[in-house]
């Protein structure tokens, strides 16, 4: 104990105790690597039970998915074969795959206000305003700038965008636009009577031309009936990822037929009135 004292009363006055603290270090190096390695080994055995329960775990939910999927599969054939069929009858035009090309998240806009980005693709690609953004979930939102190399995209979340959407489940058809908020979107004059309800899958609707139609949207997430009120008010929320996607896809959809000039349309509607006018007067001539 006096040894100890005073040992610790020389090293804190004198500095020629320095090269002795550091050979003593030294020799004492190896018993505290000797004494940390059962701790070492605890912590590695832990580890690694824990890292194979987390891989096993892993293993089986990736497992069930397969199965999942392998069934969704095998029912889709089916829906396709179905649906191919269905087309024959109506002599209906099959459809097309529709062009895309892959984008990736170059910058988020910084103000609070708006929600906007910006992606690795521009002009020299082919990207034009107003083209569609989806991610791997369902749409993000639209292009409204461009330059050379990169350009700039409008969330759904703003409160400025805004688009036609229609309820899967019956096709019923309404307008949803943003509220400012990641998480939520306004369905637009929901009349009090509509069938449309919580969980409800909301897609493009394709009306307007620029987004195509059946695309997820969002998930109806909550209709509050106001007594006395005309609409209801309904919210739902995005299906895509708009807070941590960064790979994206920008659609290339066909365009709309031009419509015929007005004088095209206008002659065979003035023929055909004319027509119908004309027709009992000349049969009541003789």
């Amino acid at each position: 104990m006096f040894l100890a004292s005073a040992l610790m009363f020389a090293d804190t006055r004198f500095t020629r105790m320095e090269p002795v603290r550091a050979q003593l270090s030294t020799l004492v190096a190896p018993i505290q690597w000797l004494v940390s390695v059962p701790s070492d080994v605890l912590n590695w055995a832990s580890l690694a039970l824990s890292d194979q329960r987390a891989l096993l775990d892993e293993n089986r939910r990736l497992r069930e998915q397969i199965l999942t999927l392998s069934h969704r599969v095998q029912r889709m054939a089916s829906l396709t074969a179905e649906n191919v069929r269905l087309r024959e009858l109506l002599a209906a035009t099959p459809q097309r795959e529709m062009p895309y090309i892959t984008a990736e998240l170059l910058s988020l806009d910084p103000d609070p206000f708006t929600h906007q980005m910006v992606i690795d693709r521009g002009r020299r690609d082919g990207v034009y305003v107003g083209q569609p953004v989806l991610d791997a979930a369902g749409l993000v939102g639209q292009i409204t700038a461009t330059s050379a190399y990169s350009s700039r995209v409008l969330l759904l979340a703003d409160a400025s965008h805004a688009l036609p959407v229609q309820v899967n489940r019956n096709g019923l058809r309404f307008v949803v636009q943003g509220a400012g908020s990641y998480d939520a979107l306004n369905v637009k004059h929901v009349p009090d009577t509509a069938d449309i309800r919580k969980g409800d899958l909301l897609t493009t609707s394709g009306l307007g031309g620029r987004f195509p139609p059946g695309y997820p949207v969002a998930r109806v997430s909550a209709v509050v009936h106001d007594p006395g009120q005309p609409f209801a008010r309904v919210t739902a929320a995005p299906v895509a990822q708009l807070q941590r996607s960064r790979h994206f896809l920008l659609l290339f959809p066909p365009a709309p037929p031009a419509a015929p000039p007005e004088g095209e349309l206008a002659a065979p509607a003035l023929e055909a009135a004319r027509h119908i006018v004309t027709a009992p007067a000349e049969e009541e001539a003789p």
